[in-house]
């Protein structure tokens, strides 16, 4: 119905003015929901037009509703007031199709023809001297929702992980752990793998405040690996996969899986030769110090180092062979980087690079804000990071305890259902705020059944499960009601809403649209559920079937952001 209403809108603004450009998608981002039932169902406010046309709003308004002329079928009025003019569509039809097509399309309802693009989501990229922690947590949301909207929107995506498993940092690590390890292992010490290496990176940063020596070692220990150093490779190989197990069994719990993954120390060699090959053909140039180094002053992005005095490389270098590694390996269209704001100005050095090296694709950086606690920001050196693991569990065990207040499970029942519960809560907490933005994680806030919460949408799709089981009768095909209720109305809305919030979720790769619209859609369900009785009402049978729409939507949306529903809670 909104196509047609910007279609209705477009035809009346090309008579009033034919030379006057605008396009389909600049409507369609003005028309808003009016306030009020009484006022319309769309609203398109002319103000935007006064500059343009040299003509007051209200005039405008008029002039647009005189050339619109005949009613388009399914609106009933169209009406101006002041600066808008309302669009007044025929309810009952807009339910009863509505209704009809959901039941029919059900998981594919909204979802446009398949367009052949590949693309590469890339998320989250860790480094392997730490365990995940709540950062990652909001990276993971990020990237396997974007995957998702992407999918949905019929791209063919590909999944995958770049283990930064060399570098300084990760030296830092093996330093500690030589030093002061004592040949103690992951199992010796009754510590999930990736938190016993995380331990000796806390450990180095705290040592090396009174030890200066060890950052001389830490660098001593990365030139040695990178010179191929058999001693120092094997002692990277345990340590690394100790990271790297851990991670694994993380990502299994938060329901991540990757298509693809890469490791930095596969390809970092191949990024030096790029550079070298660019210091040869004078893209790049070598300073006094013998540090290669890209100088782009004239992009205001100052001087990069590329290799650093004693020829080790940085994280920009190996990134240059990657980027083309995934285009001519996996026939991408685009590639899309699920990355930290900190990371912004390296993103920009990285595409201004590869321009310069004649490498021009469609590539991405989808920055996010940092998560902090509501005690402040967290810092992995000293050890105040929240993990991951710790978290997960931590709100499990919550939940464990709410629902232990409410029901008596069996110990597989409580597991099973409060893993759901606590993964809903981490998710929509970190889905729900616009990925640029920075944000607050409040555990205890995260698990209220009550308010904007995961449990709370959760509920309200375990009551709609509810009512079904309760009241069995099949999907009607006529018109079965005579009037509708104001809570009905607004839940057919909000229901037909779903495609136009799909379709800028896609478009703008910002999972809290979809959040959103998924707690607003829950709350709108239990207003409606509080006003309008299904069982044993003279409209029972519509009413059932618009909470079977409602059911099926929100179970829609909330696979768009990783998140498993629950007939019960």
């Amino acid at each position: 119905m909104k196509d047609v209403i910007v279609k209705t809108i477009l035809k009346a603004i090309k008579e009033e003015d034919a030379k006057l450009k605008i396009s389909k998608e600049e409507i369609e981002q003005l028309i808003e929901i009016p306030p009020s039932h009484d006022l319309g169902d769309y609203a398109f406010p002319c103000f935007s037009l006064a500059k343009l046309m040299k003509e007051s709003p209200n005039i405008i308004a008029i002039n647009l509703r005189t050339n619109m002329g005949k009613i388009p079928e399914g609106i009933i009025d169209i009406q101006t007031q002041g600066p808008y003019i309302n669009f007044f569509i025929n309810r009952k039809t807009l339910a009863l199709e509505l209704i009809e097509r959901i039941s029919r399309e059900k998981e594919i309802f909204a979802k446009p023809q398949k367009i052949k693009t590949t693309s590469m989501v890339e998320f989250p990229s860790p480094n392997t001297n730490k365990p995940l922690h709540l950062g990652h947590l909001r990276n993971m949301a990020i990237g396997e929702s974007v995957s998702r909207v992407l999918e949905f929107n019929g791209e063919k995506v590909i999944r995958a992980n770049l283990n930064n498993d060399r570098g300084i940092h990760i030296c830092k690590s093996m330093t500690a752990y030589e030093k002061y390890g004592k040949k103690k292992t992951p199992n010796s010490s009754k510590k999930k793998p990736d938190h016993f290496v995380g331990d000796y990176y806390v450990m180095f940063n705290e040592k090396s405040k009174t030890n200066k020596k060890l950052e001389i070692a830490a660098h001593r220990m990365l030139q040695k690996y990178e010179q191929g150093n058999k001693e120092i490779i094997k002692l990277w190989k345990k340590m690394n996969k100790w990271a790297l197990d851990g991670f694994e069994e993380t990502y299994e719990k938060f329901q991540i899986k990757h298509d693809v993954t890469f490791y930095e120390s596969d390809i970092y060699e191949k990024g030096k030769e790029i550079v070298m090959k660019g210091l040869k053909e004078g893209i790049f140039e070598k300073r006094k110090d013998r540090a290669v180094i890209a100088n782009l002053k004239k992009e205001k992005l100052g001087e990069k180092v590329l290799l650093r005095i004693d020829g080790t490389s940085v994280y920009v270098t190996q990134d240059l062979y990657l980027a083309k590694l995934k285009f001519e390996k996996y026939k991408l269209d685009k590639s899309i980087y699920v990355v930290g704001n900190e990371q912004n100005y390296h993103f920009d050095v990285l595409f201004t690079l590869l321009k310069k090296l004649g490498f021009e694709k469609e590539m991405h950086h989808l920055s996010y804000g940092m998560v902090n606690l509501p005690q402040g920001k967290m810092k992995s050196r000293e050890g105040t990071v929240v993990d991951a693991d710790d978290l997960i569990e931590k709100i499990q065990e919550l939940v464990k305890k709410e629902l232990e207040k409410r029901e008596k499970l069996s110990k597989k029942e409580l597991e099973k259902r409060s893993l759901i519960i606590a993964l809903a809560s981490i998710k929509y907490m970190l889905l729900k705020v616009d990925a640029k933005k920075e944000m607050t994680f409040n555990p205890k806030k995260s698990i209220n059944f009550e308010g904007d919460t995961g449990p709370y949408i959760l509920y309200s799709y375990a009551r709609a499960s509810s009512i079904l089981k309760k009241i069995s009768k099949p999907f009607a095909k006529k018109e079965y009601f005579e009037k509708l209720h104001e809570k009905e109305i607004a839940l057919i809305k909000k229901l037909n809403d779903y495609s136009d919030v799909v379709k800028k979720t896609y478009k703008t790769l910002n999972p809290s649209l979809i959040a959103n619209y998924s707690y607003h859609l829950a709350q709108t369900f239990n207003e409606f559920y509080h006003a309008c009785p299904v069982k044993n009402s003279e409209n029972e049978t519509f009413r059932l079937d618009l909470v079977k729409s409602f059911r099926q939507i929100l179970k829609n949306s909330l696979n768009l952001l990783g998140i498993e529903t629950l007939e019960k809670m």
